[in-house]
Formats: C-alpha cells, structure tokens, sequence
C-alpha cells in the first residue's frame, strides 16, 4: 500500500485496454482475400470448413468464415465482413457476405 505522499507525487496510469474487433464503429467492412483455405473444427464436431485470411479497408488482417455451399472465392477477391464468432472454429471471429463484391451468391 503506498504511503500518502507516494500517491500524490507518483499519480497512477490509467490503463488503456485494445479494442478486440477490427470493425470499430462499423457495422460491415470490405476487404481483400490474401488466402483461402480449409479448416478443422474443434472436438466433437468434424468437416473442413472453409475460411479466408482477409486485409480489411482499415489494413487489418482477419480470418473469416465463408458461409454456405460452394463459393468462388481465391486470393484478390473483394468481400464485405461483418462481426459473427463460429463457434468450433478457434481464432475466427467474423463472417463474409454473400452478393456482395466479388462473393456470388
């Protein structure tokens, strides 16, 4: 416990914590595919769910998850993310928009 004349000459930092999303204040942003690939769930689920490595507008690299059947996506693609976590798959927090950009329905 510091002493009284410690806190006044010592003033303590406020701590400034990192925001964890790449969309700050956005509801959706467009990025460019840098790779496209599979990917394995966590334990009790099994398939290859395909993902995409992202660079954001703002130049932040993301993953995110590309959802439904069959796509058309490969590295310079143009795509529009919005937030959305899956769940099974660690480290990837946002999901890509169909009909939007290069990404076909």
């Amino acid at each position: 416990m510091p002493t009284l004349r410690q806190v006044l000459r010592i003033s303590r930092k406020i701590n400034n914590k990192k925001k964890k999303t790449a969309l700050i204040n956005n509801p959706q942003k467009k990025g460019i595919c840098l790779k496209v690939y599979t990917m394995n769930p966590k334990k009790p689920n099994s398939a290859d769910r395909k993902i995409a490595k992202l660079q954001l507008s703002n130049n932040k690299i993301i993953i995110g998850y590309i959802p439904g059947e069959g796509h058309v996506l490969q590295q310079h693609s143009l795509v529009l993310v919005e937030g959305g976590k899956k769940k099974d798959l660690p480290g990837v927090r946002y999901c890509l928009i169909r009909g939007v950009f290069d990404f076909s329905k």
